[in-house]
């Protein structure tokens, strides 16, 4: 059951009884979808609205999916079974950690993160952005682009904005790394192609609610989360 819910500014956070899950809030698509009596629904339920062309409601399913993946106890499950979890904040940021490999390698990373141009020094990058900033390509360049690399990093905001089984696709050459609080911690995706998942855990739920409720972008989860990356 769906026992909380908080539309952010930029972040989306579901409470279960399962624990609390993150997403990227996104808006757009499909309109005429209200968003009403959510707390209380089955989470099931909310969770199927991550198939939903309303973005908005997309990234309450998403959301709802990682209030029950996304929590400390699943992560147990799953290094239980030999999955390998970075305990360290900075070294389980992915970009960190994949550096040794990339190194004068064709990199490619869906969406624009945060002082992601200084991977440059050390690789041949391609940054795609639905919204580009300068010198990132357009996210319609995935299709010449991405089958001619060696790695590709993919936001996890692609499950809500339906553009991942494409982006998986076209990554077929590649190691594929999916990065950030969206991403869903589930080994499942390894049988997709996928060589890491690099998501967050919410560790701290007062703060990272609050942080969310104020509009706070990046400190919800540098203050009440931990990122991990497990590989297959």
């Amino acid at each position: 059951m769906v026992l909380d819910c908080m539309v952010g500014l930029h972040w989306t956070l579901i409470r279960s009884e399962k624990g609390i899950g993150a997403a990227m809030t996104l808006k757009g698509g499909q309109t005429g979808k209200e968003l009403t009596s959510i707390t209380g629904r089955p989470l099931k339920e909310l969770a199927a609205y991550v198939k939903s062309w309303n973005m908005l409601q997309a990234s309450l399913g998403q959301a709802a999916i990682n209030s029950v993946l996304n929590t400390p106890s699943n992560i147990i499950t799953i290094t239980s079974q030999a999955v390998t979890k970075t305990a360290e904040p900075d070294e389980a940021n992915a970009f960190a950690q994949f550096l040794p490999e990339i190194a004068s390698k064709k990199v490619a990373v869906i969406g624009h993160f945060p002082n992601i141009e200084s991977l440059g020094k050390i690789c041949q990058l391609s940054i795609l952005e639905r919204e580009p900033q300068d010198g990132d390509y357009p996210d319609t360049a995935s299709e010449y682009i991405l089958p001619l690399q060696d790695y590709v990093f993919i936001t996890g905001t692609a499950f809500i904005n339906k553009t991942m089984p494409r982006l998986l696709e076209l990554s077929g050459n590649a190691k594929i790394i999916l990065v950030g609080p969206s991403v869903p911690i589930s080994p499942v995706l390894f049988n997709y192609g996928v060589e890491a998942l690099a998501g967050m855990v919410i560790l701290d739920e007062k703060i990272s609610w609050q942080v969310v409720q104020e509009g706070g972008k990046t400190k919800a989860f540098k203050q009440g989360g931990q990122m991990l990356c497990i590989r297959r």
